[in-house]
Parts: structure tokens; sequence; C-alpha cells
């Protein structure tokens, strides 16, 4: 399950992601806020709090994921990905070669530092 996180700078969108993580986390979750947070700023700042591992995303969940990346692809500014696992933190980081904007992974015990980097108070 995909929650809302709420409580957030104003020009961010957050996320937490919890167990199984559907197609419709994404398209009922996920997208709204994404675009709710771009016609409102012209720019995504994106944060996404792993608690649960990537394989518990099913395919769809990719499929509607990686859509949205594409359709936003010009508005992407800042995005982190809070993991424990090196792994999802290095290929966050990597990203950032890929795709327009910056893309950083953090460490759960980052997480305030996360959320100022996304919504660029550093």
């Amino acid at each position: 399950m995909i929650t809302h996180l709420q409580y957030l700078p104003s020009n961010i969108v957050g996320f937490k992601a919890v167990g199984d993580i559907t197609e419709k986390d994404i398209t009922e979750t996920v997208m709204p806020k994404v675009k709710a947070l771009i016609d409102k700023t012209d720019k995504l700042n994106y944060l996404l709090v792993l608690e649960t591992s990537v394989k518990n995303f099913t395919i769809g969940a990719w499929m509607k994921d990686a859509m949205m990346g594409i359709k936003h692809l010009t508005k992407w500014n800042r995005a982190a990905i809070v993991s424990d696992v090196e792994a999802i933190r290095n290929f966050t980081n990597f990203f950032s070669y890929l795709m327009p904007g910056e893309f950083k992974g953090f460490e759960h015990k980052d997480l305030d530092q996360a959320i100022d980097w996304v919504s660029e108070k550093e």
C-alpha cells in the first residue's frame, strides 16, 4: 500500500510504500497528488519512503510508475528515495544521469535531511 505523506513542505509530494504495491496505489494515490503539485508549481519534487521490498511492486505498479515518469519527464526537479537498502540508494543516485532533474538516495535515519533536500532547503 502507498500512503500520501502529509505535513511536508508545500513544494514537495511524498509517499510511503509498505507491503504490496499495486497499479491501483499508483493511479489512485500517487498520480493525482503528483499532477496537483505540477499544476501548482510547474515542477516535481518527489519523496518516496520505501518500507517494503521492490519485489512487492506488481508489474502493473511498475508500468504505471514508469508511464508517470515519462509523462512528466520535463517536470522532474528533485526526487529522493529513502531506503536502508544500499543498492536502491545507489540506483537512485545513478538515475540522475538518465533523467532530467536530480535524484538522491537516503537512509531512513536521514529522512529529515531527505525532506530538506527535496524541498530545496539544501
